[in-house]
């Protein structure tokens, strides 16, 4: 039977070789080599649900209590998004090129992780709860959003200036700047209320592990951080009718603080969240 360890060893290789493909056909534009980084997604991922059924199997419950397992939850959703957009989306396959790289790195810092991040511990009393479980699922629903909108805030401005200076480019295989402009909107606007809920259900958490609904722990500030950005965005966008390069930055330094908040402060500011 084989165990979670060697389904993310075996993840880890296929989603560098979609991505590798995704970026292959980006070049040639040959729609069998498309066909091929399209099926070793579909692959990686129900290799990605299989690993997480297994890793749940082993530990009794579900895989949520440390980075390395987060990590790779935050990439099934990832990956999961993308499919979507591909599957609704023939025309945008393209964009497989970044956004299955952000998943396959997501499962490489995983990977990199130390062996004690990556062992299935007996969960401490505090972590016990319906209401964390649903804490982290709602997050990282928002997360993968957030990660999605990256990488599409990225190409916007890639594309965006080659719109500018006209003529033969090589981000003419991507879709108009418009578009990306419009898709990362909207998966931002997927992220943005999972996350507000998850930062209202970890409250509730809090309080019935800790006796109290905020305690300004660094992760819980640095979540606060997060949610302000993208409030920004949202204010930027909606109120003042910001478009293109203002909302692409938004969604890349929006990402970069959940980074850190979830890298970051895991390492450099412990606190109550210091195993998560």
């Amino acid at each position: 039977m084989f165990n979670s360890y060697f389904l993310f060893d075996i993840i880890f290789w296929v989603y560098l070789i979609a991505a590798c493909c995704y970026i292959f056909y980006l070049s040639i534009r040959k729609e069998i080599v498309g066909h091929l980084a399209f099926a070793l997604t579909v692959i990686g991922w129900l290799g990605n649900t299989a690993a997480l059924a297994a890793r749940t199997m082993e530990t009794g419950r579900a895989p949520y209590a440390n980075l390395y397992e987060t990590m790779i939850l935050l990439s099934w959703l990832i990956v999961m998004c993308y499919l979507v957009i591909e599957i609704k989306y023939l025309r945008l396959r393209v964009l497989g090129a970044i956004i299955v790289s952000i998943a396959f790195l997501a499962i490489g810092a995983a990977a990199m992780l130390p062996y004690r991040y990556q062992v299935a511990e007996p969960l401490i009393p505090a972590l016990q709860s319906n209401w964390l479980i649903l804490h982290v699922i709602t997050t990282f629903v928002g997360y993968a959003g957030f990660a999605v909108a990256f990488g599409l805030g990225i190409l916007y401005l890639f594309k965006e200036r080659a719109e500018r200076k006209k003529g033969f480019s090589f981000f003419d295989r991507f879709p108009s700047a418009e578009l990306l402009d419009d898709l990362g909107y909207r998966f931002i606007a997927l992220g943005f209320p999972f996350v507000t809920l998850g930062i209202i259900l970890g409250a509730i958490w809090a309080n019935y592990a800790w006796g109290g609904y905020w305690s300004w722990d660094p992760k819980e500030t640095w979540s606060l951080i997060v949610w302000f950005i993208y409030a920004g965005y949202f204010h930027g966008r909606l109120v003042r009718g910001w478009r293109g390069r203002k909302t692409a930055y938004f969604s890349i330094i929006g990402f970069l603080a959940v980074i850190f908040l979830y890298w970051g402060v895991s390492f450099v500011l412990p606190g109550l969240h210091a195993y998560a």
